[in-house]
């Protein structure tokens, strides 16, 4: 089920910034309190490869998104502790050294249940031991979330592990969202800062058609 229209799970998670500062982080309160947009990404496994590449993706944009009134987060199910050595591990040995910003360690996976999106492929019981057994590897999909200054959710997507994210793309929903919020209108396919939105009405919808294509 999509979140998106809808707050986002009210929960407090263990994080971990590059600073050793382990302390809860709830993402609504974040966003409330600080009457601030969140970029919350989700990643696989610490120490793997397209991870870290994302990871410096994100941090490369974190002045550009800090210009937009949003904070970014990343998460995943591994521990703190796990996220501090990889934190403090140079890029030239696959490490994430230099970013900034907090990550989630979600590793009871409370929020990451909530969300649904765990790899887990099947759940089955085992009737020798009583335990119940789940085929895949238990950890999050790359799924990313975009949530306003009031907790509540206006971009959710979910990509495989194979497949990295376009950070570019996450900062012109922002700049649509954004645009949305301070002009009532709406954005069109494709819409970058800067170009012509529309009136959400027939009039509207013409207008902008008819203009883009003279």
């Amino acid at each position: 089920m999509t979140l998106v229209g809808k707050n986002f799970p009210n929960l407090a998670v263990d994080s971990m910034n590059n600073r050793g500062e382990n302390k809860k982080i709830n993402i609504v309160e974040e966003a409330q309190n600080q009457g601030k947009k969140v970029l919350l990404f989700w990643y696989p496994k610490d120490f793997t490869f397209v991870c870290p590449t994302e990871l410096h993706a994100f941090q490369a944009a974190v002045e550009a998104f800090e210009k937009r009134n949003t904070i970014v987060i990343g998460a995943s199910c591994d521990t703190p502790e796990v996220h501090f050595a990889w934190l403090c591990t140079p890029k030239n040995n696959g490490g994430i050294e230099g970013v900034s910003y907090p990550i989630l360690a979600d590793s009871n996976r409370n929020l990451a249940n909530q969300l649904g999106i765990l790899d887990v492929t099947n759940e089955r019981y085992d009737e020798e031991t009583g335990a119940v057994m789940v085929d895949g590897d238990n950890v999050t999909y790359r799924a990313t979330y975009l949530i306003d200054e009031k907790g509540v959710v206006f971009h959710e997507s979910v990509n495989h592990m194979p497949v990295g994210r376009n950070v570019a793309e996450f900062i012109r929903l922002i700049d649509a969202y954004t645009h949305v919020q301070q002009n009532g209108e709406v954005c069109p396919a494709n819409w970058t800062e800067g170009e012509e939105a529309m009136n959400a009405n027939r009039e509207g919808v013409a207008t902008y058609l008819s203009e883009q294509l003279n």
